[in-house]
């Protein structure tokens, strides 16, 4: 049985993969606009949105970490996912009924980066759930990613054309709030029960202290610093893309829409191909074709703005995306073996690095040299970490590679 017809015949994938597509139409509401929103609708400068995403970023990373290893600790991850499904659903809620500077803080700095976890959760239950089903481990995981780009897609397709309709960039937190309502309500209703699943999911045994210190062993650390620099340019594209557009002479909100859906749709087919060619390549090559390949619509994102060619850089971006999106998925869990929960926590601690670079990028390239500075300083950053990760595990610096 293929990867495609396992997910969609068995239970927990297809609540997995429908929870991951609330948590993609929650994030296309969000994230492409925020930067705007925050700037332009809410009246903060560019420092106080730089200092925000910093904030945001270790928000993030501690509640991953505990989280990680509450959920590896006790094996409750459907507490864990329902706590993190109701708080973007207070942040949206925020945002809707007291919008201002307090409630964009909160919201963008504490409540949103609180609600991240959930993905890491999904790949935990994942990883679980493909006990028995080994060698479509990838394939199933590739497969339920799709469930995030289709709806980044779709809920993208809807704010193009609500846009052009006339609607203000600040209504986005209404579909926000219905995909965090529909997260919840999925997992209140039909997410695999903590202690009744038919795989196991044997507490780690691990206290605080001793998971933190798993994660910190060099050997790993090195793995998620790198990971952290190479998807500095997914954050530094999602953080400036409405900002570039808005300073285009041709390109408004709905085209902001327009080219972020164009590069979920791309990525969806290579995201069912990607199974076909992991076993034969390292991931880390992978990784380190897809960071060069994204950086190309980074920088055009630039220098076409205001041409046609624009529209043929999603190609790019849902190519080289791809990679970035997927592998270090099951990269980290070749690192931490037996360890799902704290996959989701080094998926968030790569978050952090990624998040402070981007911060730093944004700050400095605004400074000196305005958006166009800040593109080339995330090009740099990502190509830097691409070539050290490769070089590391080809020279198996620290330790092996993780399995291809």
């Amino acid at each position: 049985m293929n990867a495609i017809t396992l997910v969609f015949r068995t239970p927990s994938f297809r609540i997995l993969f429908l929870t991951l597509a609330c948590l993609g139409a929650f994030n296309a509401s969000v994230y492409p606009y925020q930067s705007l929103i925050a700037i332009k609708h809410i009246g903060l400068t560019p420092s106080d949105f730089a200092l925000i995403l910093m904030i945001a970023s270790f928000v993030n990373v501690a509640a991953a970490v505990l989280l990680g290893v509450l959920a590896d600790q006790k094996a409750n991850r459907r507490m864990t996912a329902l706590f993190c499904a109701a708080a973007g659903a207070i942040g949206m809620g925020l945002m809707i009924l007291v919008p201002g500077p307090v409630a964009m803080v909160l919201t963008a700095a504490i409540l949103l980066p609180l609600s991240q976890p959930l993905y890491g959760q999904i790949f935990a239950v994942t990883r679980l759930a493909s006990q028995g089903h080994e060698p479509q481990a990838d394939g199933i995981q590739s497969v339920i990613r799709v469930a995030l780009s289709a709806a980044f897609v779709v809920m993208l397709l809807f704010w193009a054309y609500a846009f052009q309709a006339g609607f203000s960039e600040i209504r986005v937190y209404l579909t926000g709030a219905l995909a965090s309502l529909g997260a919840i309500a999925l997992i209140v209703i039909a997410w695999p029960h903590d202690g009744a699943t038919k795989w196991q999911d044997r507490p780690s045994g691990l206290n605080l202290g001793e998971a933190v210190r798993q994660i910190g062993r060099p050997h790993i650390a090195l793995r998620f610093l790198c990971l952290g620099a190479i998807n500095a340019a997914g954050g530094i594209y999602m953080a400036t893309i409405s900002l570039v557009f808005d300073a285009s002479a041709l390109r408004g909100a709905s085209d902001v829409a327009l080219y972020v859906g164009m590069v979920a749709a791309w990525e969806i087919p290579f995201m069912l191909l990607l199974p076909r060619i992991i076993a034969r390549f390292s991931r880390a090559n992978l990784i380190g074709f897809g960071s060069a390949i994204y950086v190309i619509h980074l920088m055009a994102l630039h220098v076409l703005a205001d041409t046609p060619l624009l529209w043929i850089m999603p190609f790019f971006a849902g190519l080289g995306g791809t990679a970035l999106l997927i592998l270090p998925i099951s990269y980290y869990q070749s690192l931490m073996e037996g360890r799902p929960g704290a996959t989701s926590s080094l998926m968030s601690v790569q978050k952090l690095v990624s998040d402070a670079l981007v911060a730093l990028c944004f700050a400095f390239g605004m400074a000196f040299g305005g958006l166009t500075a800040v593109a080339v300083m995330g090009t740099g950053v990502s190509l830097a970490g691409a070539l050290l990760l490769v070089l590391a595990d080809r020279g198996r610096w620290l330790m092996p590679r993780a399995s291809a």
